[in-house]
């Protein structure tokens, strides 16, 4: 091992150097304007894979290609067999005019670099396939079989890769599966996320007259369907943070003492917190801590908002029709199917009988947890301290990646998320960041986690 940690120190500069070179694809899988740069990024990648030593491939779908490299040299090698997924698609990075530098264009300062995809997820993939590489350059044997899988459409619902799962359940049936596209809590804390927030998303309409009215003529003598949406979302939620709608908890198993013991461990404080987000003050259901309610509670937000009139100056009108975009966040054991129909049930109920309501369902996805006891889990612990060189902790994020459940139901193999952003990193947002002392210990943790995992 001591000759793959040298490798890895010894060549950063020319794999930061290489990290820009993947950086500069303006990978935008929502802009149809990036067909070709989503391309150009894949073949890319796929003659890395090559280069390092891998066995690599395009593989086309009706959306962006997926990437495949494996280190097998046989298809029974008996050595144990892990995936590792990323995505090499990346955020829109509008607002322009809020970066300090083009997206596109790397920009080091002090330990981070700046990027659209630094963190968010071409740094954390890059950094397995740098790991691999220092196996193979140092011909130093790897002790198990590893299979690469690259998406370019994560960011707009992984469309493809259900379907490339089930086609190549085969090739790719393993043991475990390793993600890092999630985060660690503050600088050289490791973190083991042991499980994510399901969803459920939907958007409400209500209808009220045929079309915008004059405020002065009607008004007062019709419903407004703005002041109606208001009312009936401010009852969805108590003075504590509770939301009231009946069935909305059933199934949300407490936490353990061993849970909660973990969470003590977090290192953000509340006012932390608070001068992070910019918030005047922090707020959420009462009797969780904010790293509870935000990681481990469900959830009722208020995505969007829009109703009349909402340019320059006034318009005195009753609008027509206000709207509401909705997600809920979900905790393990909530099943989706039931949440959403106690959620509609509940709004046609409190919806007065002067407006009409539509509710348009969106995108929904389960809840994901592994047993943070378990043997792979505990190797990859023990992969975290041995390149971070301090105890990791255990954690659970509050997003949700729906993928993680497409490969738990056609390979049925747990997923380990070992992420290596922080929470400054900015993912989707201007002037993304990724931290480059994350970047080096997470290559080593790759290198590390091998070996633990084979053993366990």
């Amino acid at each position: 091992m001591q000759s793959v940690l040298n490798y890895l120190k010894q060549n950063q500069p020319r794999i930061l150097a290489e990290f820009c070179e993947y950086l500069r694809f303006a990978s935008v899988s929502a802009q149809p304007n990036h067909k070709q740069d989503l391309l150009a990024c894949a073949k890319w990648l796929v003659a890395h894979c090559q280069q390092i030593g891998l066995s690599a491939r395009l593989c086309e779908t009706e959306g962006h290609p997926i990437v495949i490299a494996t280190t097998r040299s046989t298809k029974s090698s008996g050595k144990p067999h892990y995936l590792v997924y990323g995505h090499y698609d990346v955020q829109p990075p509008e607002p322009l005019e809020l970066w300090t530098t083009p997206p596109f264009e790397p920009r080091i300062s002090g330990r981070n670099i700046f990027a659209r995809g630094s963190t968010d997820n071409k740094g954390q993939n890059f950094a397995h396939l740098k790991a691999v590489e220092a196996y193979y350059k140092t011909g130093t044997p790897l002790p198990c079989d590893l299979t690469f899988v690259i998406e370019g459409e994560e960011e707009v619902g992984s469309k493809s890769l259900s379907g490339f799962l089930k086609k190549n359940r085969r090739e790719l049936a393993c043991d475990v599966i390793v993600v890092s596209d999630t985060g660690m809590p503050a600088p050289m804390r490791p973190a083991l996320t042991y499980a994510l927030r399901g969803i459920i998303a939907f958007e409400i309409t209500i209808h009220g007259p045929s079309r915008d009215l004059h405020s002065g003529i009607f008004g007062g003598a019709v419903e407004n369907p703005a002041m109606a949406l208001a009312q009936i979302l401010a009852k969805v939620r108590d003075e504590k943070g509770r939301i009231k709608i009946p069935g909305f908890y059933q199934g949300v198993a407490p936490l353990s003492k061993y849970e909660r013991d973990q969470i003590k461990r977090y290192p953000l404080s509340d006012s932390g917190l608070k001068k992070l987000l910019g918030a005047p003050s922090l707020f959420g259901e009462k009797g969780f801590s904010s790293t509870e309610q935000r990681s481990s509670r469900p959830t009722f937000e208020i995505n969007g908002l829009t109703s009349g009139y909402q340019g320059e100056g006034s318009k005195t009108i009753v609008p027509a029709w206000a709207r509401a975009k909705i997600t809920c966040r979900l905790v393990p054991n909530q099943k989706p199917a039931e949440v959403r129909k106690a959620v509609c049930d509940y709004l046609k109920k409190i919806c007065p009988p002067t407006v009409r309501m539509e509710i348009a369902a969106g995108h929904g996805a389960e809840a994901y947890i592994v047993s943070p006891t378990s043997q792979p889990a505990q190797a990859a612990l023990r992969a975290l301290e041995q390149a971070f060189g301090t105890k990791p902790i255990l954690m659970r994020e509050g997003g949700s990646i729906p993928i993680i459940n497409e490969f738990k139901k056609v390979l049925g193999a747990d997923t380990l998320l070992l992420g290596m952003g922080l929470p400054d990193d900015n993912a989707h947002s201007p002037n993304e960041k990724f931290n480059l002392d994350c970047f080096e210990c997470g290559q080593r943790m790759s290198a590390y986690l091998w070996q633990e995992l084979s053993r366990s």
